[in-house]
């Protein structure tokens, strides 16, 4: 099954790799392929200062962890989506977050839900249909189920 991972929950997955979303993403290949935008690289990079600072790990403790994570995870480049799903990813996040057009654009061009834990993304477009997200405890059920 194929899943979008937005920043948020590399980020959390980064913070704590034992925890429960870390633990998803660095052990469930067998059962989900995580999806990313390339540009995700760069943003978990720049955000080393702030990553450290909320959890007083060290830079290289915060790199060794980002490498364990995004090991897990499928980036691919934007040139790969169409068009079209960033038309329409544009128009539904404009008034949202247009930050999250990529995630947007990425569900779309591969058919798959995101995980994500934005709040204020889910509600805006679920009030505008877009219903394609997936929980973490939704993904722990799936995984279970084997």
């Amino acid at each position: 099954m194929n899943i979008i991972v937005d920043a948020n929950i590399v980020f959390s997955a980064i913070l704590n790799t034992n925890g429960k979303i870390g633990n998803l993403l660095i052990n469930s290949q067998h059962k989900f392929t995580f999806i990313a935008p390339d540009f995700l690289r760069i943003e978990i990079r720049n955000h080393y200062p702030k990553l450290a600072k909320i959890s007083g790990l060290t830079k290289a403790q915060i790199t060794e962890a980002d490498f364990r994570v995004c090991k897990q995870i499928n980036f691919i480049s934007e040139e790969q989506i169409k068009t079209s799903h960033w038309i329409a990813a544009e128009l539904l996040v404009a008034d949202i977050d247009p930050k999250d057009t990529h995630y947007i654009a990425y569900a779309r061009q591969f058919r798959c839900k995101i995980w994500s834990g934005d709040k204020a993304l889910m509600r805006g477009l679920e009030k505008k249909g877009f219903h394609s997200f997936i929980s973490t405890n939704e993904l722990y059920q799936l995984l279970e189920k084997e």
